[in-house]
């Protein structure tokens, strides 16, 4: 993999605005931007949006890959009236047997197997995602699907023993409510589609309030979505109006959601910063929450690490969607062993991968979302400077004129477990330490606020079982021998601390998305109360 990827990079031309500690050039121009807002215009059009969702309205959209306006989006007008028709629809929904709600589920899956290649497409123009990953995105709504449908015929609960004679007690789960989800532009539908998949075929109603950043592709996804709806009245089924509506706007619109009495799950995906802000508002109204926020993961490669196996692990969950998953690889600490054979090889990967528009063969690494984000990077890597850290990379590679952000990943070593180091930066920046042993750098590993995700590289099973035990990581997820990025849709995905405590998609995360009650049964002809208390009258 890595030779290809330096065969593919040779020639990558870069400028630096954004200085790096190695070396310089000036602005070169890679390649010429496609005809952006066409391309958008046309996807859309077959994917079934009406055009005046996406013209004449105030909210701008850009493509990162190019910084052209794509879409004036008109914004939701009255999200509370929308909400109301979502009640009322959950009243209807709820009622529905669990199968026959995960037969619509079923449809909606097969229309984004049909619509996968457009789809795709449009994540990469609206979020600059490589096009493996925008289909890949796709596909990751595919497998949700497929699991909820199944689920859909195993929800249950359990029996337990009682001490009563001729009683039954139970548990059962029931639909909960409306559902609301807040989606970050980094996964602008799969994460949407791991909440949605899930409670419609627990029987709720779902509103989504997308990323101000990518609303084309909630408004394509909804289309598909109408679609799906509509095949499944026709095959003779029941689904009320209202059951999936599309909130688009900004934080006002949001607000709106997390407010609402009647939204009883809000399932939201953002900084940090956001989940303080809407966790206490759910908690003052007693609503549930699932919150997934920050990660500043990291990986430790120990002295008996495939090294070959640790560098595709690290290249790709360090550079990939250009450092802006929440799963991205932050932090890396290398034993003191092997610090000298894997870094330089780790460096001329990182020289090697190719910065280009996404949609370009053999790209790799696509643009930042916007100035913002390239602002954040580069304060980022002042601060690690001015900490004593040696920075490899960072320079701005100027790939569609100054409107748009692309970066060439960096590595940074750092002396000491300090300064930005702490924090989660969105963008392709990773720290690396030497470590002496196991025990300081899990220590290292664990002392920051977030607690998403993480690894370990080693063939030593006593390594591999201590990090996976209670004295071991203390995040949500800890892999060994594989990155801390590109989970399946199979296991409960979110963290701990910072991170929010959330769980989607896998496992038993359908729960979140469910009220249990405890049911007993009386089946005999005398009343015996528990624990042997007598109320004779």
């Amino acid at each position: 993999m890595l030779s290809s990827l330096r065969e593919r990079g040779e020639g990558d031309r870069e400028a630096v605005e954004g200085s790096s500690n190695t070396r310089q050039s000036r602005p070169i121009m890679i390649t010429d931007p496609p005809r952006t807002r066409q391309d958008v215009e046309t996807l859309l059009k077959t994917l079934g949006v009406d055009t005046k969702a996406h013209s004449g309205g105030s909210l701008i959209v850009r493509s990162p890959n190019t910084g052209d306006v794509i879409a004036e989006v008109v914004e939701t007008a009255d999200a509370k009236s929308a909400i109301d028709r979502a009640q009322a629809a959950f009243l209807q929904w709820r009622t529905v047997p669990a199968p026959k709600r995960g037969e619509l589920v079923r449809l909606f899956g097969e229309e984004l197997r049909t619509h996968k290649a457009e789809l795709g497409r449009l994540v990469s123009l609206e979020v600059g995602k490589v096009t493996s990953e925008g289909l890949g995105e796709v596909q990751e709504m595919i497998d949700i699907c497929d699991f909820a449908v199944g689920l859909s015929r195993q929800i249950y609960g359990l029996t337990i023993a009682t001490e009563r004679a001729q009683h039954r007690m139970m548990e059962t789960w029931h639909p909960l409510g409306v559902v609301g989800i807040i989606s970050a532009f980094n996964f602008p539908v799969a994460v949407w589609a791991w909440n949605a998949a899930l409670a419609l075929v627990c029987g709720n109603a779902i509103v989504w309030k997308p990323s101000e950043k990518s609303p084309l592709t909630a408004l394509a996804t909804h289309a598909i979505f109408e679609r799906a709806l509509k095949r499944y009245v026709n095959e003779g089924h029941d689904a009320p109006e209202g059951l999936s509506t599309l909130l688009i706007g900004a934080r006002q619109t949001g607000e709106t959601l997390v407010d609402h009495d009647d939204v009883r799950l809000v399932s939201a995906t953002g900084s940090t910063a956001m989940g303080r802000a809407v966790g206490p508002k759910l908690a003052a109204r007693f609503a549930r929450s699932i919150l997934e926020l920050g990660g500043n993961n990291a990986v430790i490669v120990a002295p008996t690490a495939d090294l070959d196996l640790t560098l595709r692990g690290v290249a790709f969950s360090a550079m990939g969607t250009a450092g802006q998953r929440c799963t991205t690889l932050r932090r890396l600490f290398l034993h003191d062993s092997i610090h000298d054979t894997l870094l330089p090889r780790l460096k001329a990967a990182y020289a090697s991968v190719k910065v280009g528009h996404p949609l370009e063969d053999g790209t790799l690494v696509g643009p930042l979302i916007d100035r913002a984000a390239f602002d954040g990077f580069n304060k980022a890597l002042d601060e690690a400077r001015a900490a004593g850290g040696i920075v490899t990379g960072g320079e701005r590679v100027m790939v569609a004129g100054d409107d748009s952000y692309y970066v060439r990943p960096a590595i940074v070593e750092m002396k000491q477990h300090t300064g930005p180091m702490l924090r989660e930066t969105f963008a392709p920046i990773l720290y690396v330490m030497r470590y002496s042993t196991l025990d300081q750098a899990i220590a290292w590993q664990n002392g920051v606020g977030a607690g998403l995700s993480s690894s370990i590289f080693t063939n030593d099973i006593r390594e591999a079982e201590l990090f996976l035990s209670a004295a071991g990581s203390d995040c949500g997820i800890a892999n060994v021998n594989i990155g801390t990025s590109g989970a399946e849709i199979g296991g409960a995905f979110g963290g701990e601390k910072e991170t929010g405590g959330g769980r989607e998609s896998g496992s038993d995360a359908w729960r979140a998305y469910m009220r249990r009650a405890t049911n007993t049964i009386n089946y005999g002809s005398t009343l015996p109360l528990a624990q042997g208390v007598q109320f004779d009258v």
